[in-house]
């Protein structure tokens, strides 16, 4: 999830607080402007690194999208839990958005105790030929790669190959010599740097986008993304780390140097484990690092906000960077999914692991997934000027401590991520409730959108 490289390559600078920022929760702090321009060379791919009546439903989402298979049993309305006079109210909330030319086109979903309530979209899949946006067409999902790379790295800890407190340094060279800068010295960590770090983002490492730090400088200088996970590691392990491993949460390559882990610790290639190990057996069929040419008419262009608020296409499917399998398989932002195929992800980590009778992980292990990690002095976890207030980190999510903290229903124990092209979801485990948005807009800008989505979702439950 890193910004600066793209907004250089579109041609904005991120400086304007009217550009809006980031809008995970509800108590965002907007963008004060803390991007200057620079030179950043990396790739655009790695750079990238929220009704109606139930028969009607049926009826619309069956004749719009052939490919729609819907990915869990849709509720009984009548003892659903929600009230679908509310959930109706989601679709021209959406629409709002992209009548003010805000968006091109979102889908939303919501799932309540394993059966889907809402699944809708509106606007388009492409402004300008106004191909109408599919409930089952294919998003860049950015960020929302972490999670699934964090559950791969949790099966290789349920297969016995590897232990959250094992330092990095048993299976990536390099990290063993890794000085950590402090006053303009190096000095080597108080504790070695562990898997569990990576997961939590307490390792030490950076992107180099969101700070002002040397360190952070070091980053925007380097060379970390122009191969494959195997150089990723290399190029990060000539840097110094921004803290102690353990002492700070800052969010940066940690998931990209998971993925090269999983390589190492598995001996496959990436993207061969997360088929065989999670998309195959969930059965999430669109979810890749590449779309193929027999999928395109499904993959949504993206779009960028100008200074104006005017919008600019950023990334047409059929000349994208999306066409071809990557060199580095990011496994911090490098996927491609659908809602269908995220919310059978997200069922299972509700589910405590298990979905439609596939177990990938034991319930303790989902359930320390979801538990936060962090100091009471490190919560709540920030990006730069954005913050998430009432929010701590576990092991691949970031997780609600504080409902108070929050101005929008929610509750202790709620876990999300996001991605930078403006999709999120959460998982409520006590309202067995998960919520989705997809759209394409980088970076977020969309204001309210996800807090108001947010309000709508807790709104319709009747509890």
């Amino acid at each position: 999830m890193l910004t600066r490289a793209i907004a250089e390559q579109i041609g904005i600078r991120l400086t304007d607080p009217s550009s809006g920022w980031i809008t995970m929760s509800s108590s965002v702090t907007p963008s004060t402007g803390i991007f200057e321009h620079d030179n950043y060379p990396m790739t655009i791919r790695v750079a990238i690194s929220m009704f109606l009546p139930f028969w009607m439903v049926v009826a619309v989402l069956s004749c719009s999208a052939p490919a729609s298979e819907s990915p869990l049993p849709w509720a009984d309305v009548s003892d659903s839990g929600v009230s679908t006079e509310r959930l109706e109210q989601i679709a021209p909330a959406m629409q709002r958005y992209v009548d003010e030319g805000k968006t091109g086109g979102i889908v939303t979903m919501v799932a309540h105790r394993g059966h889907l309530v809402h699944w809708d979209a509106v606007g388009f899949r492409d402004l300008d030929s106004q191909d109408p946006l599919e409930v089952n067409d294919i998003f860049r999902i950015y960020s929302m790669t972490k999670p699934i790379t964090s559950v791969a790295v949790m099966m290789l800890v349920e297969d016995a190959l590897i232990s959250l407190d094992d330092p990095v340094s048993l299976y990536l060279a390099g990290f063993e010599d890794v000085g950590v800068y402090v006053e303009g010295e190096l000095v080597p960590p108080r504790e070695p740097m562990t898997i569990a770090d990576l997961l939590g983002h307490t390792s030490g490492l950076t992107y180099g986008d969101f700070g002002q730090t040397h360190v952070d400088s070091l980053y925007r200088t380097a060379d970390v993304f122009s191969g494959d996970l195997a150089n990723l590691v290399e190029e990060v392990t000539e840097l110094p780390l921004l803290s102690h491993p353990g002492s700070l949460w800052n969010y940066g390559v940690s998931v990209d140097v998971l993925a090269r882990l999983v390589e190492v610790v598995s001996g496959q290639p990436f993207d061969e484990f997360l088929h065989a190990r999670i998309f195959k057996p969930l059965g999430m069929i669109d979810t890749d690092f590449v779309v193929p040419p027999e999928k395109m008419a499904r993959f949504t262009t993206s779009y960028t906000a100008t200074r104006n608020g005017a919008l600019r296409m950023f990334e047409y499917p059929f000349e994208g960077i999306y066409n071809t399998k990557p060199e580095l398989l990011s496994g911090g932002g490098g996927l491609v999914s659908t809602a269908a195929d995220y919310v059978r992800f997200a069922q299972m980590l509700l589910n405590g692991g298990e979905f439609n009778g596939v177990r990938l992980l034991r319930r303790e292990n989902v359930a320390l997934m979801r538990t936060n990690r962090l100091a009471e002095h490190l919560i709540p976890i920030s990006i730069a000027t954005w913050r998430a207030d009432g929010y701590g980190f576990g092991l691949g999510f970031s997780v609600l401590v504080d409902e108070d903290a929050s101005s929008v229903p929610d509750n202790n124990g709620v876990f999300r991520w996001w991605g930078i092209g403006s999709t999120y979801f959460w998982i409520d485990p006590d309202e067995e409730l998960i919520a989705l948005v997809m759209t394409q807009l980088y970076p977020p800008s969309l204001g309210m959108l996800e807090p108001e989505f947010q309000t709508l979702v807790y709104n319709a439950l009747k509890n």
